[in-house]
């Protein structure tokens, strides 16, 4: 034993180091107590939690695990691809200005760059400004100051020409102009399922290569991917096989090796669990470096990587706790080591972004990288078992659905074959049952919704291009339940009722009547809880005078067994077309049960069924 000086500060010093397995005989103790009769590795197995993908995250983490990730700027990059990281600035604060009126697209733009934000990145085209208003847009922009990352789908080319025009006549230096002519059609045809222009994307690429050294000419779009409901190694798996598309159509174009990987840029989603935000990036840059190395350039393998906040995970409803979900993934791409980080705002998806909201998300990355210091460390989740575990695991799968990919002939032909969309329509479809169970919750949506809310009014924003792979939203399903009872208030005046019939004293009714009252509001359906509790010889005047057509019985299991049957039989006759419990047990006269995990979606949309409402 070693023996410390005594400094006033040892702790446990005398005692001896715990082991893995002393840790793992303890869980076992703790599992024999609740019944489970295992031991060792498979008493930590019990204990881990598994998501898509296959990953899992166990209870317990410890260096053995860990292998040496290297160190940052070099292959495989994983701590990062510049040795400083974003210490000298932090991120580059990419806002994005969707709109088509180029002088509300100015203003907002100026407004921006004098108030933080460090890039610009502008939709053009369908879904965004015309081409011929990038000119207004930019006016006042200084070009040499202010990156550019130009989004113009099938008019990229033309896009692309008018900011060269523009950075001519207003004599910025070819070496001065930073950014992105965001060629990439793959991307576009995963958009719209329409093939975009190859040729003309190799062409920028030479361009800039032999006279823009600030430019990359195409974007591996990974948010189609991301937005048709794909998990994270999906996502990451798609945009490697995109990228090595480019490279070697760049390469047989005539550019080196190096040359054609620096005119790459990658773009990411970033979801609300920053664990997994993190592992992406980090693992993303682990793959793309992997690639370089098999093509014999490991140096040229940095990716360069921007990270946009996930539209997937932005609610119409309630949208104010979109501020939450985007600071959680700002902070993770951030702590992830993106290169540029988007933060959507908060009201995305009612319009176009106000003044206000636009504020809010260039202020969180503000805050993240001024006051709270995130930038200040490079790589500081390096070392975190839990984290480098997870890069592993996210690496691994993503580069399984990558040789899928290669195995099909690439990603255009995957696309085609329709390869792509059936993986990706398939783990939407196992996310979307855990949604419609609420097993994933939504706040402000599948939980805790307010019926009483007034939404924001926006402006609407330019539609989108569409045609290829789906666009999801985790609100989606609950939000056509609420759009039908807004629609029934429209037309009537009032939202479709359910009268929560209240059993015994409120410590016996309480909590169902809240876990109740909730899961009705999230489908839009307005719960009557008045007088606050009812006997079997009071009930049917309450339920009468309540208006409600559905009743729904909440207490305790021991009152239930009392008094569950004759509420339910009392029900009946005062005009209730269907009975409802909260909790579990078998009952006459109850239709249906609600309790945690119970097929939400499915129970809600049967009872607006049954009360007529369209």
């Amino acid at each position: 034993m070693t023996v410390l000086p005594d400094d006033g500060l040892s702790l446990a010093a005398e005692f001896p180091d715990a082991t893995h397995d002393e840790w793992q005989r303890l869980v076992s103790g703790v599992l024999r107590k609740a019944g489970k009769d295992i031991s060792g590795t498979a008493a930590e197995d019990a204990l881990s939690t598994t998501f898509d993908d296959g990953l899992h995250a166990r209870p317990l983490y410890t260096a053995d695990a860990v292998p040496d990730r290297g160190l940052p700027g070099f292959a495989p990059f994983v701590r990062g691809g510049r040795a400083e990281g974003n210490t000298p600035g932090g991120w580059d604060v990419r806002q994005r200005h969707a709109g088509s009126d180029a002088d509300a697209v100015h203003d907002a733009v100026l407004a921006d760059l004098e108030n933080g934000v460090t890039s610009l990145w502008l939709p053009l085209g369908q879904g965004g400004l015309p081409v011929s208003g990038l000119a207004r847009a930019l006016e006042g922009v200084y070009l040499d100051l202010a990156p550019v990352a130009l989004d113009a789908g099938a008019e990229t080319a033309e896009a692309a020409a008018a900011w060269l025009r523009i950075a001519e006549e207003r004599q910025v230096a070819a070496d001065a102009l930073r950014g992105t002519f965001g060629a990439d059609p793959l991307g576009h045809e995963a958009r719209t399922g329409t093939g975009g222009d190859t040729a003309a994307a190799v062409e920028l690429a030479r361009r800039a290569a032999e006279a823009y050294p600030g430019i990359r000419a195409l974007t591996v779009d990974a948010l189609p991917f991301h937005e048709a409901g794909g998990s994270a190694a999906q996502e990451l798996g798609a945009s490697l096989a995109t990228g090595l598309a480019y490279v070697r159509e760049l390469t047989a174009a005539g550019l080196t090796t190096a040359e054609a990987f620096g005119q790459i840029e990658f773009r990411y989603a970033a979801v609300a669990d920053q664990f997994l935000t993190i592992a992406k990036l980090r693992a993303a840059r682990r793959i793309w470096a992997r690639v370089a190395e098999v093509c014999g350039e490991p140096a040229a393998g940095a990716q360069r990587q921007h990270a946009v906040t996930s539209p997937v995970m932005m609610t119409r409803r309630d949208p104010w706790v979109n501020m939450l979900r985007t600071t959680v993934a700002a902070l993770g791409a951030g702590v992830g080591g993106a290169d540029a980080v988007t933060v959507l705002p908060f009201d995305q998806e009612l319009g176009v972004p106000d003044a206000f909201a636009r504020r809010i998300a260039r202020n969180t990355s503000t805050i993240l990288i001024e006051e709270s210091h995130l930038a200040r460390v490079t790589d500081p989740a390096g070392g975190s078992y839990y984290v480098e575990a997870m890069t592993d695991q996210v690496a691994e799968a993503a580069w399984a659905f990558f040789q899928e990919i290669e195995r099909a002939g690439g990603q255009a032909k995957a696309l085609r074959a329709g390869l792509v969309g059936e993986r990706l329509a398939a783990t939407w479809a196992e996310r979307s049952a855990k949604l419609a169970r609420r097993k994933e919750p939504v706040t402000g949506v599948s939980e805790f919704p307010n019926l009483a809310e007034k939404l924001p009014e926006r402006a609407p924003a330019p539609v989108p291009p569409a045609g290829g792979l789906p666009r999801v939203r985790r609100d989606e399903a609950f939000e056509a339940l609420r759009a039908r009872s807004d629609a029934h208030l429209a037309a009537t005046g009032s939202r479709p009722k359910v009268f929560l019939a209240a059993l015994g004293p409120a410590a016996a009714h309480t909590a169902r009547v809240t876990f109740a009252a909730n899961l009705f509001q999230a489908g839009g359906i307005e719960p009557v809880h008045d007088p606050v509790t009812v006997t079997p010889d009071t009930v049917a005047g309450a339920f009468a005078a309540s208006g409600a057509s559905v009743a729904c019985v909440c207490s305790s299991d021991a009152l239930y067994a009392e008094e569950a049957e004759p509420v339910a039989a009392a029900l009946r006759p005062a005009g209730a077309g269907q009975v409802l419990l909260a909790g579990k047990g078998e009952f006459a006269g109850v239709d249906h049960h609600l309790f945690a995990g119970c097929a939400a979606v499915a129970l809600l949309t049967s009872l607006l069924d049954h009360m007529g409402v369209a």
